[in-house]
């Protein structure tokens, strides 16, 4: 069995690797939005909402600073004709996910609701999920079965490292599955995670972001 790597190992193993992986991401060209037909594209917009952006527990400026962005490319969606699907967290008092998370975006609360800036601009499908992966809702599976034009996903939003990479990995392998050839293409700039105690938020959202391109996730610096 092979020994686990020292710690000096680690480090310098990983020094060099994160090195590189800033390097290989800094080269990332934005996609233009009326590249993608609107026919065939969807904006995924995950968890901008109060619980994560604007107050209780697990909010997190980061999040917030996303907000300018989003707002943009959503309007930008709306104007070339793109449907535009928002998830917001929403759980019950007895969710089992508060055994790994602080008790957040309670079902009926403001945390659960997607933020002002959003709210104001409107356009979108809400679905509300009960867990860290959007693409396991009901409501989100009867969508998929019933546009198989769909093949452009543009996903945004919290975190990057948790809801943002499962829904983008599992999406991908949805369609590898199906061997059906599908762009899920991933922002920079419009994706973010928390810092909180050894929850680095830099880190893990280079990590994330390394995990989701190996998928075959497409990684972009921008959607312009």
């Amino acid at each position: 069995m092979k020994s686990i790597m020292s710690y000096e190992e680690l480090l310098r193993d990983s020094n060099e690797f994160i090195k590189k992986m800033i390097n290989q991401f800094s080269t990332k060209e934005a996609v233009k939005i009326d590249s993608l037909n609107p026919n065939e594209t969807v904006l995924i917009i995950i968890d901008v909402i109060n619980g994560f952006a604007k107050e209780g527990i697990l909010k997190s400026d980061r999040v917030d600073k996303l907000i300018p962005q989003i707002s943009d490319l959503l309007s930008k969606c709306i104007d070339n004709g793109i449907e535009i699907i928002a998830f917001a967290d929403n759980h019950p008092e007895d969710s089992p996910e508060f055994t790994s998370y602080p008790k957040h975006c309670l079902e009926g609360t403001r945390e659960s609701e997607m933020v002002d800036e959003l709210k104001k601009i409107g356009g979108y499908k809400l679905i509300k999920k009960n867990s860290t992966n959007g693409f396991l809702e009901d409501e989100y599976q009867n969508w998929l079965k019933s546009n198989l034009n769909i093949k452009n996903f543009i996903i945004v939003g919290d975190c990057t490292d948790i809801c943002i990479e499962q829904f983008a990995n599992t999406q991908k392998a949805y369609f590898n599955k199906n061997n059906k050839n599908s762009r899920i293409i991933v922002p920079m700039d419009m994706v973010d995670t928390f810092d909180l105690d050894t929850h680095k938020g830099d880190l893990l959202n280079l990590m994330a972001l390394c995990i989701m391109e190996g998928n075959g996730v497409e990684i972009v610096s921008s959607i312009s």
